[in-house]
């Protein structure tokens, strides 16, 4: 899934460190086609990675602007060629090399250790030069008015790598994950964000701190919707910077698709997964009422008949399988192909980030009642609901 999918999943990043002010392009350039995908068809390497064209995953010279640059975006592709043995081929080549090795010394009753080793290095290597390399792409899209980078994957492995060769390629600069508390650092303002501030329950600023110690924003999070949304308070307003206009109304709900978690009767982790159709959530109400928490859930936003939708994850607020509304472009047999392909990114960009601002809404909504005096009287009612009352 990349940019141009109607459905995705999403890790956003803010950056830290300065771009420079003067030169961009060359600069931009410059770092991408320093670290741009090297083939490895034509060679016997195992794997190669970097920077490629996100419409063009073959090209990576990044040599004109429109190569990469679309007004305030930069986006590029991470691109990953791995070539891999299948267990049973390499296993099965190195066994009949073990046995020409033992038939030339009858006197062996079978093959050294150390020449098993050797034999099946020299295996893989031929074996790796046969085996045509797989290809892997990843889109970035890097927003220059907002600082925000956004990866279009949610692989823990694939962050990792990310991670790295950003910082690799440019130096001085550090992309750090928007986990729910630096999300909520970057919406409030003034005693909000003092509030904030006094309830943060990491004792660094480190980000694994953070989002550990911090999962309560997660946890509370979850329930506060599905309670307001059964409850018939499933209205919201628009209260954050973005397409749409400040106080227009949306609403919001959880869907039908909960995952839960919590410490057993006989210890260990028990998880509950809730799906399906349901009246009144009486299987996730009896999973919440014995302690364990909404870990990950599918939200549903509404507006003007255009319906976004995305699971989730409460400890990293990863957004996965994100649904935004469809584009659907006009072809054209006078317009070329990448004409098309750069007016469907900017509208696939205009209506993620109409989603994304959504969200921010809605998470301001709760955060201005969690950090309140409200937050009593919505516990109370939290609990009535899961009592039954």
């Amino acid at each position: 899934m990349g940019v141009y999918s109607n459905t995705v999943s999403v890790t956003q990043f803010n950056i830290t460190g300065d771009v420079p002010e003067k030169d961009q392009f060359a600069w931009f350039s410059q770092k991408l086609a320093g670290r741009g995908f090297q083939s490895i068809e034509n060679s016997a390497e195992e794997s190669s990675e970097g920077w490629t064209h996100i419409d063009q995953p073959d090209n990576a010279t990044f040599e004109a602007p429109s190569d990469f640059w679309r007004d305030n975006y930069v986006l590029f592709s991470l691109r990953r060629d791995q070539r891999k043995i299948p267990a049973a081929v390499l296993k099965s080549h190195t066994g009949r090399e073990e046995g020409a090795f033992l038939a030339q010394h009858p006197n062996m009753r079978r093959t050294p250790k150390n020449k098993r080793a050797e034999i099946k290095e020299l295996v893989q290597v031929r074996l790796m030069a046969k085996c045509l390399p797989v290809p892997s792409t990843v889109d970035v899209v890097w927003d220059q008015k907002s600082g925000v980078l956004t990866l279009f994957s949610l692989g823990s492995k694939v962050v990792e790598r990310f991670e790295e060769i950003f910082r690799k390629t440019f130096e001085g600069l550090h992309p750090v994950a928007i986990h729910p508390f630096a999300r909520a650092r970057k919406l409030l303002e003034g005693e909000m964000l003092e509030r904030l501030e006094k309830a943060n329950q990491a004792g660094s600023d480190s980000v694994v701190a953070l989002i550990r110690d911090n999962q309560w924003l997660g946890w509370d999070f979850m329930p506060w919707l599905l309670q307001r949304g059964l409850g018939g308070e499933g209205d919201f307003n628009v209260c954050t910077p973005g397409h749409f206009s400040g106080g227009e109304r949306f609403s919001a709900w959880i869907d039908d698709r909960i995952q839960l978690q919590g410490g057993g009767e006989e210890g260990g982790i028990q998880k509950v997964s809730v799906s399906g159709s349901q009246d009144s959530y009486l299987e996730a109400i009896s999973a919440l009422k014995s302690g364990k928490k909404i870990t990950s859930a599918t939200f549903c936003m509404e507006k003007d008949e255009n319906l976004w939708k995305l699971t989730l994850k409460g400890d990293t607020f990863g957004f996965a399988s994100f649904k935004c509304p469809q584009v659907r472009i006009e072809r054209d047999a006078t317009v070329d192909e990448m004409s098309e392909r750069e007016a469907a990114f900017y509208e696939r960009m205009y209506l993620l980030e109409q989603g994304v601002q959504l969200f921010d809404s809605l998470f301001v909504a709760f955060l201005k009642e969690r950090l309140s005096e409200a937050w009593t009287g919505r516990m109370q009612t939290i609990q009535s609901w899961l009592d039954g009352k």
